[in-house]
């Protein structure tokens, strides 16, 4: 039986056009948003490896100033605080709260695990209107290790008093649902774009692209 939920935060709840209209205001490529997300994972999984940990606004703001300088174009506090305050205020996908709503009928807990920092959850959380749908959030800064690692699926589930047996882990990222199968849980894809689910990682239990679908298919575990 499923009792509580787990969701990933950016592009699995939050949909990232308004980030990707202001990377489109200085660049013309279209994969420039997807290449800035690919180096700021890459630079957090390399610090998680060596057991290093350092604030993941400051890991994106780094990222980004890579991605200017490779593109020899000027970065301005102006346009770093244009595109990464966006961050922070990311609408939620169309089917984010119904499906919410769904798990909390069902007396379903639902719970966030970000790799952001606490202020910027609860931040987002509230601009999206998300806020009053959940039961609690959660920071990797409580662990000092980004997902993919297992420390913070842990660290929940030890705070929650929760069984991995009876948790589902939802993200649009094969890599932190390989993290989540890996620590325990079960694991559910919302295919938020076209992209290949890496076939070198544990598949996940669940894979669909509308998010009401895809929680009532958790309800129908129970």
């Amino acid at each position: 039986m499923i009792k509580t939920v787990l969701f990933d935060m950016n592009e699995t709840l939050l949909d990232l056009s308004v980030l990707k209209e202001n990377f489109d205001k200085y660049f013309e490529d279209k994969y420039v948003l997807k290449y800035w997300f690919s180096k700021l994972l890459h630079s957090s999984t390399v610090i998680g490896g060596m057991d290093d940990y350092t604030d993941f606004g400051k890991l994106a703001e780094a990222a980004l100033e890579s991605v200017f300088l490779e593109s020899d174009k000027e970065l301005t506090d102006e346009i770093k605080t244009d595109i990464l305050g966006s961050f922070r205020k990311l609408p939620a996908h169309d089917d984010v709260a119904e499906a919410l709503k769904v798990l909390r009928d069902h007396d379903i807990k639902v719970i966030s695990v970000t790799n952001s920092s606490y202020e910027m959850v609860e931040e987002q959380l509230n601009n999206s209107g998300l806020i009053d749908l959940f039961d609690a959030y959660y920071s990797v800064d409580s662990v000092e290790r980004y997902k993919p690692f297992k420390d913070i699926y842990h660290y929940v589930l030890k705070e929650e008093k929760i069984n991995a047996a009876e948790t589902v882990m939802v993200a649009a990222h094969d890599w932190d649902l390989f993290g989540a199968k890996k620590a325990g849980l079960n694991t559910a894809f919302i295919k938020r774009k076209k992209d290949q689910y890496n076939p070198y990682y544990l598949k996940p239990d669940i894979s669909i692209s509308n998010l009401v679908e895809l929680v009532q298919e958790i309800v129908r575990f129970n």
